[in-house]
């Protein structure tokens, strides 16, 4: 399962810099930027929340310029490869327990967490997509995890 989800890790790098690339190609259209911070925070959030580490006050929706998302994808891959190697093959099975941006408990499955990450990803760069299409951008880069793959 470790070299499942590294394998993930990856392609979300990869599609965030592509999606990166194409926001700051397409003249950064303020929702786009906006989706993307909110995509790169958010994985902060579920790696401390994985390790157990308390809320710090991280802003689900922080004001990040798209000048700034570069180094923070390579910092949050970085993290979460050095996070996911550090696992042993039953700690994926692991209940991590944690709380929500209103104080609510919740407890998920390290594995559905891990899940939740690589998804969360592909669902907002989608969405920066539209905002891309609807800012006149006519391409927008190939995303899709069978792409990467091949």
């Amino acid at each position: 399962m470790k070299a499942y989800f590294l394998k993930l890790i990856n392609y979300d790098q990869f599609a965030n810099k592509a999606i990166l690339k194409a926001i700051v190609d397409g003249g950064e259209p303020e929702r786009a930027v906006k989706l993307m911070a909110h995509l790169l925070a958010a994985q902060q959030v579920w790696l401390n929340r994985c390790k157990g580490l308390p809320a710090t006050g991280v802003v689900l929706w922080p004001d990040w310029k798209a000048d700034t998302f570069e180094r923070l994808i390579d910092e949050n891959y970085a993290a979460w490869v050095d996070f996911i190697e550090g696992l042993e093959p039953g700690d994926f099975k692991k209940i991590i327990y944690y709380k929500s941006t209103k104080g609510d408990s919740y407890e998920s499955l390290l594995e559905d967490i891990l899940a939740h990450v690589i998804n969360h990803g592909t669902h907002h760069r989608a969405q920066a997509g539209q905002q891309l299409k609807f800012a006149g951008v006519e391409k927008l880069p190939l995303t899709d995890y069978i792409f990467y793959i091949r």
